[in-house]
């Protein structure tokens, strides 16, 4: 019986708690013991209106060999309990596997255990994890993070996959399937899939071309060279270049191709247009120059995008 234990942190997600004790659970068919604890016994304040009493404290660490630390509200502005922190890194010591699902990397990365290693987060949180933590190789396009005995996934639903993949991992195919069939999940994702944004395209700050930006969005299947953005915002390709990587952080090149997968993206799940003929209307030309793009920024294929978001 391989023992996991469910860390419950103030302000904890209830999805994020809910998916490794319900993976995890005590039953026939599933070779593990599960316990829930906290950094105390007791009652413990939850998110969305939600509490949690646990029977255990940091103790169960020296009994897990899977530590699950799941999300929790507000990890950018608060500090994980020193107590917490210590035990993590004692766990890790000893040999425990520690596991963060979505905003719980905040936790894991409080332990230093993720310096110098690749690790994911929710997409809304991850400039904020590599902000307070600039030592961390913050991969925001991914769904999970397996770096061996340090595992990070991004949100609620990738926290399954994580999941599916421990136990993929620890006793084969045959019994990640049969976990997915009762959960009625899927069985598999790649931990290297993108995580689906909103928007691929980067926010620009304040209003510097503005106007540009906005233009060039409704002339995504025209020409869009570096030339023609800097005559429309009318300063040089040189100046124009350098105050938008500024404003966003890509070229303006990066920027107009993401803008095209973003209305990609759209048209796949709000119409029944061919890929060819979406490539043709966002600028990208043709259908292969479409997938290699979505492939690259997205992780996926535009066939499998459309079968898992339209309407």
């Amino acid at each position: 019986m391989h023992r996991v234990a469910v860390l419950v942190l103030d302000g904890a997600k209830p999805l994020d708690v809910g998916i490794p004790a319900q993976v995890f659970s005590n039953r026939p068919s599933m070779p593990y013991d599960l316990r829930v604890c906290g950094a105390a016994p007791g009652r413990v304040r939850g998110g969305e209106g939600l509490s949690y009493h646990v029977d255990s404290g940091l103790e169960t660490f020296a009994w897990a060999q899977t530590i699950f630390i799941p999300g929790y509200r507000e990890p950018a502005a608060t500090e994980p309990p020193a107590a917490v922190v210590e035990a993590l890194r004692a766990a890790h010591r000893r040999g425990a596997r520690l596991a963060a699902i979505s905003t719980g990397a905040f936790a894991l990365a409080a332990t230093g255990l993720l310096d110098g290693q690749r690790a994911t987060t929710h997409w809304h949180y991850t400039r904020a994890l590599a902000r307070r933590h600039p030592r961390v190789q913050v991969d925001e396009n991914v769904l999970f993070v397996d770096s061996g005995q340090v595992l990070t996934s991004a949100g609620a639903a990738s926290g399954l996959d994580l999941c599916l993949h421990l136990v993929r991992r620890d006793h084969g195919v045959g019994a990640a399937n049969h976990v997915a069939r009762r959960l009625v999940a899927a069985p598999y994702r790649s931990g290297g899939q993108a995580q689906y944004v909103p928007r691929s395209v980067p926010e620009g700050v304040g209003e510097v071309f503005a106007g540009t930006r906005e233009w060039a969005l409704a002339h995504l299947d025209e020409p869009l060279t570096l030339d023609a953005l800097a005559r429309h915002a009318r300063v040089s390709a040189r100046t124009f270049s350098r105050r938008f990587v500024e404003n966003t952080g890509y070229t303006p090149m990066q920027w107009v191709l993401r803008a095209r997968v973003d209305a990609a993206r759209e048209l796949l799940e709000r119409s029944d247009l061919g890929v060819e003929q979406i490539a043709d209307r966002v600028g990208l030309g043709t259908g292969a120059n479409l997938r290699t793009h979505f492939q690259r920024i997205l992780g996926t294929s535009p066939t499998e995008y459309r079968h898992t978001f339209s309407a």
